[in-house]
């Protein structure tokens, strides 16, 4: 004997909503979007939008001040690469990656320390802040100005600068050329930046100490913990979130670094990075060339960028 089974049940619609119902979604919707539309249209126009622009630009054969020629696709990207002079494009690279671990580095060494010190409590902190701080304030140009004239390359009688206090100090050993040193002259170069970002990473990271929570500290001392495994095991994992946006920070500036550079060296070849090339095909009229360098740089800032989104968007949706 078989037994029927029951015929399926057939899926539910949904209900529609009421006319009603859309026009109070509609009224409660309409003042945030007419709050923010201002905003997002100039985001739309001045960002996108530009940035589509330079993409079409970088794919044209507008070489100079006669305008657009046609469609080339990759070929300015290709030539970049493979038919730039002397291999310019390289090079700025080079000097770019050179400029960018030494400034990624120092600074967060720097920053760490600093916050270190002022976590494990200090007699005037407030004024060690407010020093550690101030360069801050000051604009690359105007800081690029003085480290200009700091690291004058100058040695011996005709010594300035740093140089020239070593050279009264007996000290001529440590007399050298900075920045038109030929093989690590973009290292001496992040020195201005290294000074006027650490400030900035020191308080970074003193509001990720301060931001741990106490329990942890006492959970730790109860256990025995020395203070080396305390900030071994406990302080310095919990500071993770952090270094990772202070390494975002300063991988995209450094990349973006035009102002201090001008301002030290001015438009060399022996410190020439991608935005300054950027600046000097513009004088020249090689807009093509200027956008697909933009381009590039726009693509290297999105591969440090994007998978640190990516990892923040994972890390709130588990929280």
């Amino acid at each position: 004997m078989t037994t029927r089974s029951a015929p399926p049940t057939p899926p539910r619609s949904r209900p529609r909503p009421s006319p009603g119902a859309r026009q109070a979604r509609i009224r409660r919707w309409l003042p945030g979007l007419l709050l923010l539309s201002p905003s997002l249209i100039v985001l739309a126009v001045f960002v996108y939008g530009l940035i589509g622009w330079t993409v079409k630009l970088s794919l044209s054969d507008e070489h100079d001040a006669l305008g657009n020629k046609g469609f080339v696709g990759l070929s300015n990207f290709v030539d970049l690469f493979t038919e730039d002079i002397n291999d310019r494009f390289i090079h700025s690279l080079k000097n770019l990656l050179i400029f960018t671990v030494v400034f990624m580095v120092g600074t967060l060494l720097m920053g760490v320390l600093w916050a270190f010190l002022l976590e494990r409590g200090v007699r005037g902190e407030g004024f060690f802040r407010a020093v550690y701080l101030f360069p801050m304030a000051v604009s690359f140009v105007a800081s690029g100005v003085v480290w200009r004239w700091l690291m004058n390359s100058g040695t011996g009688d005709q010594a300035g600068g740093l140089n020239r206090i070593f050279h009264d100090l007996h000290l001529g050993f440590l007399e050298n050329p900075w920045w038109t040193d030929p093989d690590w002259g973009m290292a001496a170069m992040a020195l201005p930046a290294i000074w006027q970002l650490s400030g900035y990473m020191m308080a970074l990271f003193l509001s990720g100490f301060r931001g741990i929570p106490a329990d942890l500290r006492e959970a730790a001392a109860m256990d025995g913990a020395s203070t080396y495994q305390l900030y071994r095991h406990v302080i310095f994992p919990q500071l993770t979130p952090t270094a990772l946006s202070a390494m975002i920070i300063l991988g995209h500036m450094s990349m973006k670094m035009f102002d201090l550079i001008m301002s030290v060296s001015g438009a060399q070849w022996i410190t020439e990075v991608p935005a300054v090339y950027v600046w000097q095909a513009l004088l020249t009229s090689d807009y093509a060339k200027a956008a697909a360098i933009s381009t590039i740089l726009l693509l290297l800032i999105a591969v440090v960028i994007v998978p640190y989104l990516i990892y923040n968007n994972r890390v709130e949706r588990r929280s």
